[in-house]
Formats: structure tokens, C-alpha cells, sequence
């Protein structure tokens, strides 16, 4: 990795530690708009071991299916002290750990279910394939691997609406409406089960697993 693809990892990462203890204010409108409501599709019939990869604060947490063996990770120190006091406040049992996307800190095999919410689109074009890789060596043959991150609407006025907001984006969250994660699947050695549009033309949901020696 160059110098400068470095520099560029550490100042997402750095992104999260600085706002940590406000990232919950400055999502609030989206959260409370729309985001609460689509959690529990997004775990939907998942069961038995599932990572909530990049889980920052906890959000996802109460959308969690019952009976799940929950485990979380984040890159930041500062988002998963926030995440285990909100795991403590709702009474679950999360196996919180810090580790990137790329160097995920489980063995091989481990999950039923892997779910990224809102991940890859901070996630820099070079270290893509790499994250895709980690979550296909911690995901179980027969398991699944569920993304869902923004894209460009087709529509002029909303792609328009979504430009005007991309600094905001990528300021805030150090986030962006293009992820280049598609471009990735086959080199990871997954293949896509379903890909939906969840809300409107903007929020995309992909259903992968591991793909099958023929």
C-alpha cells in the first residue's frame, strides 16, 4: 500500500474517534427518519453466530434476531466503548472487539451470518477487496454475507440533492453515495444471492455468500 493510501485509511479512522461521542447527535435526524425502521430487515431470518461488522455505536443492536450469538467490531476504540455501554443498557450479550475490516480478530469459518450496515461506504477503493476477502474467510460455506450501503439515485434531482450533500458526507462521516464494493465480488470469491433497492432508488441491500467450488 502507498504512502498516501495509508494516509488515507488512518484519517477515516481518526474520522470515528473524533466524533464518537456526538456520531449519535449528527445521525439522529436519519435515524430516528428512516434508519430504526429498516434495521430489523436488514437481520432478518438470520440465525446462530453473526458478526455486525463496523457496528459503531450499536445501532444495529436492537434490530438483532432473538436467539442469535451476537458479535460486533469496529476499527475505532472510541465508537465501541460507546457500543458496549449501549449493549449493557439494553441487557445483551455482544462479543465486542476492536478489529478492521480487513484484519477481522475471528478464525476462519466463524459466523452464520455477516452483516455490514453503512460500512463500505467508508471504506477507501484500495482496501475494498481486502474487507470483502476477511468477511468471506470468517463466513461459513452455507452462511450469508448481507451489505447495505448508499448509492447514486438515477433521478437528476435527487442525484443533484445527493452531490450538494457528498461533502457533507464525507466530512461528517468520512462516507460516500459511489462505494466501488461491486466491483469486488468475484476477486473476493463471492456471488450474489439477491440485490434489492430497500428505500427508494438510494439504500441497497446485497445478499452474497461464499461461492461454491463447481
Amino acid at each position: 500500500m502507498s504512502q498516501s493510501m495509508q494516509v488515507e485509511s488512518l484519517n477515516a479512522r481518526k474520522t470515528y474517534e473524533r466524533i464518537a461521542s456526538i456520531y449519535d447527535f449528527l445521525d439522529a435526524p436519519y435515524e430516528i427518519g428512516w434508519k430504526r425502521a429498516l434495521r430489523r430487515r436488514m437481520f432478518e431470518g438470520l440465525r446462530g453466530a453473526v458478526l455486525d461488522a463496523g457496528c459503531g455505536t450499536g445501532c444495529n443492536f436492537v434490530a438483532y434476531p432473538d436467539g442469535v450469538k451476537a458479535s460486533g467490531c469496529d476499527a475505532s476504540a472510541a465508537m465501541l466503548e460507546r457500543a458496549r455501554t449501549r449493549a449493557e443498557k439494553l441487557g445483551l450479550l455482544v462479543d465486542l472487539r476492536r478489529s478492521d475490516l480487513t484484519r477481522l480478530d475471528w478464525p476462519d469459518d466463524s459466523f452464520d451470518g455477516v452483516v455490514a450496515t453503512f460500512v463500505f461506504a467508508c471504506i477507501e477503493d484500495h482496501e475494498q477487496l481486502a474487507a470483502l476477502k476477511e468477511l468471506h474467510r470468517v463466513c461459513k460455506a452455507e452462511g450469508e454475507i448481507r451489505i447495505v450501503d448508499y448509492r447514486l439515485s438515477p433521478r437528476p434531482l435527487v442525484r443533484a440533492r445527493q452531490k450538494l450533500m457528498s461533502k457533507w458526507l464525507n466530512g461528517a462521516f468520512a462516507a460516500t453515495y459511489t462505494p466501488t464494493t461491486e466491483n469486488y465480488f468475484d476477486e473476493a470469491g463471492l456471488e450474489v444471492i439477491e440485490q434489492k433497492f430497500i428505500r427508494s432508488d438510494v439504500l441497497k441491500m446485497i445478499r452474497l455468500r461464499p461461492r461454491q467450488p463447481s
